[in-house]
Order: C-alpha cells, then structure tokens, then sequence
C-alpha cells in the first residue's frame, strides 16, 4: 500500500521524537538560550540541504529550541561559509560544510576567511559516494573498457559538471590524474541541467553523486561503471568500486561535517559535538540518511581536522597536476 508523503512524515516525526525523549533529559548547561541557525551553503532542495534538516530536527528535538536551516547558496560555498565565520562565537550559528571547503582552500587563492584558523571542525556528519555515470550509447560497459576507449581517442569524450570547481569536477580531475586520459570538461549551472545534457546523449560522461541519478540507473537511461567509496554502496551493490575495476588508489567521497566558529568556547563546541552524535545514532535519523544513499560518520573533532588537511593537500595536487586555474 502506497502511504502518503504527509502520513510518512509524520511517522517519522513520531519516532523521531520517541528516540530523543530518553535523552533529552540528560542534556545539561544553558546552551543553546535561543534558536540555532544551521547554515546550508546550497540551495533548498539538494543532498547537503536534506542532510542539514534532518539533523537539525533531531538537534531541535534534543535542545527544546529551534534548529533553523538557513540556505546561503552561492560562490561554491564561500558566501555560507563565510557567514559562519565572522558569526558571533557563541554556539547559535553553525554550517553544514562539504567536500567544497577543501577545494576552496586549495585552489590557492585569497578566501574571505582562513580555512584552517577561522571555523571550528566538530564532526564529519556523513558521507556519499560517487558514481562514474555514462549515456548507454558509449560502448564500454567497465571502467577499464572506458579508460581504454579514452585512450584510444584522447579529448574525444566529454563530461558535465554542476560547475567549474565543484566537487563533480573536481573527482573526475582526480580520475583523469590516475589513470592518465583526457577529456573535455563541460560546466554547467547546477547538477539537474548537466544530467538533463547527460541523459540526452550531449556529453558522455560525469562522475556525480548517487542520490540523484539512482532513477536514471534503474530506469536505463544512464549506465553505472563503478562508484567511488571504499566498499560497495547499499544502493548499488552490483556495482564494483573503481578500486575493484583497477584503479587502485582511487577512493573519493563527498563528505558534509558540522562547523562553527573557531573562537566558539570549548565547552560549546563539546555539547555540539556530542549532541549532533546522539542525533546520528537515532535510527530514524541513520534510515533517513542511509535511504538516501549515506554513510552516517560522527567523527570526532581531531578526526575531522586530519581529514579537512588532507582534503586540502590532496586537492592542491590534483588541481596543480591538472594546470587548473580559479575563474
């Protein structure tokens, strides 16, 4: 039986709330004294945006204050971002950030704020694979037969990208460095223009997030060769990795992690940090995310450092081996 989108919601809302009410009673201290704003860096509607809902209803829940989403979009991130950044550092102003805060620091030029001394890093939130995805007219049917075929005619291939710099762009930059082929990289404003393009037969190939070509897979109109994570994804499972398929040191997720203020206090940072894990061991708040094709992380705040510097100095050689240069 076929149950409606508002009957779903409000299960959800139900045990949601049946999840939290054992813990909200530990919850301890005056923070947050008012409404949290959550500042999404994209436009309402996308992955990163149902990722930062979903948490902060769960946060909302525990704090007995509102978790406001607030969408920023614009500047791959930097408007957002940098909203955080200069916010008072009190707690009341977090950011859901992306694998987009690692390119922008790497691309070598002056940010508006400085990466690694202006935000606080509290927690990988989750993360998502991406997947090598191909019009079914392009006769390779593996990875290793399209490397062959982009080989054998060097710049003849062509993929789309929801922008120059965008986290789609920058993976298959890291493709291409591995395994030595070439392509012609075709920009577009956004992710649904360029699979519209894609599923069209105008370019070959892009290497996107599963969420939203998932239907396009299952209905044939895209071809699947091998996602990017480290094992299988549970949307895909008959879909190797591209380790799997011989590309050994390509592993690549798209990750989305709670930021704050650096000068937010310790201890505020700490309730964060510990509250927004409590909220991502909540089944409810884990099937959501998983549904939709995530990894529910939590790491802890040195964990996330490590990954935001190496983000950093991975892309810096990507972007470098590539001769790229910012817009």
């Amino acid at each position: 039986m076929k149950m409606s989108v508002s009957l779903a919601t409000a299960l959800f809302s139900s045990a949601l709330v049946a999840a939290i009410e054992p813990v909200r009673a530990q919850s301890a201290g005056s923070y947050p004294a008012r409404p949290v704003r959550f500042i999404v860096p994209f436009a309402p509607g996308g992955g990163t945006d149902i990722v930062a809902r979903t948490i902060g209803a769960g946060l909302s829940e525990l704090w007995g204050q509102q978790v406001i989403a607030d969408n920023r979009p614009g500047a791959s991130t930097l408007i957002g971002i940098d909203l955080t950044a200069k916010a008072p550092p009190d707690g009341h102003t977090i950011v859901l950030a992306t694998t987009s805060y690692g390119i922008n620091a790497a691309w070598g030029k002056k940010l508006p704020y400085d990466a690694l001394r202006d935000l606080a890093f509290i927690t990988q939130a989750a993360s998502l694979d991406f997947v090598i995805t191909t019009h079914p007219s392009l006769p390779a049917r593996s990875v290793k037969e399209f490397i062959a075929l982009a080989k054998a005619k060097p710049g003849a291939l062509n993929y789309g990208s929801p922008g120059s710099g965008s986290g789609s762009h920058m993976v298959v930059e890291k493709f291409q460095m591995l395994t030595g082929i070439k392509s012609i990289h075709i920009p577009y404003k956004g992710s649904a223009p360029a699979l519209t393009d894609l599923i069209g037969g105008q370019t070959q190939y892009m290497i996107v997030t599963i969420l939203p070509v998932a239907p396009h897979l299952k209905s044939g109109r895209l071809r699947a060769l091998a996602t990017t994570g480290p094992r299988r994804s549970r949307l895909l499972r008959d879909v190797p990795t591209v380790v799997e398929a011989g590309v050994p040191d390509y592993v690549t997720t798209s990750w989305s992690g709670v930021m704050a203020p650096a000068a937010t206090p310790a201890d505020i940072r700490d309730k964060i940090y510990r509250d927004v894990l409590k909220v991502l061991a909540m089944p409810p708040i884990r099937q959501r995310l998983e549904a939709d094709g995530g990894d529910v992380v939590g790491s802890t705040p040195d964990e996330f450092t490590a990954l935001i510097r190496e983000e950093i100095a991975t892309w810096t050689k990507v972007i470098k081996a590539a001769g790229l240069r910012p817009e």
